[in-house]
């Protein structure tokens, strides 16, 4: 299980969604979302569910100290981290971000797709969260 201070490295940084007045998150243009949803599938979906579920057990560490992939979905922890840190975290993968010689199995994508198509796969897994989920992460990313 991550420490406190890794967990307080991951949540850390700046946002690209805006939430409107009333607390309603602007959407990304449909096409964004197709786009990373298939970029998803392609990269992604591997290790963290075609339904973005996650591996089972993601918070349990396996025998080698890692956590599993976390699921995406509501029901996992990547709303609670603003834009820039999600970011960062795909472009470099997870252990570049939390440093400290943490180690994972994320890699960072960053040398295998473009800075947009990064950012559309992070609007294709915002786009499947509740409007709750969506307001309070566009509120952490904003106020970072």
């Amino acid at each position: 299980m991550p420490s406190l201070a890794v967990l307080a490295a991951i949540a850390a940084a700046a946002g690209l969604w805006s939430a409107r007045g009333g607390g309603e998150v602007a959407a990304p243009p449909a096409a964004r979302i197709a786009l990373g949803e298939e970029l998803y599938a392609e990269n992604c979906a591997a290790c963290h569910g075609a339904n973005l579920e996650g591996q089972p057990n993601w918070r349990v560490a396996d025998p080698s100290g890692r956590l599993p992939a976390p699921p995406h979905d509501a029901t996992g922890h990547t709303w609670h981290h603003p834009d820039d840190v999600l970011f960062r975290i795909v472009h470099d993968g997870s252990a570049a971000v939390i440093g400290d010689g943490y180690e994972s199995d994320m890699p960072g994508f960053g040398d295998i797709m473009s800075d947009d198509e990064i950012r559309a796969v992070l609007d294709f897994i915002k786009s499947t969260w509740p409007q709750r989920a969506q307001t309070y992460q566009a509120e952490i990313s904003r106020s970072q």
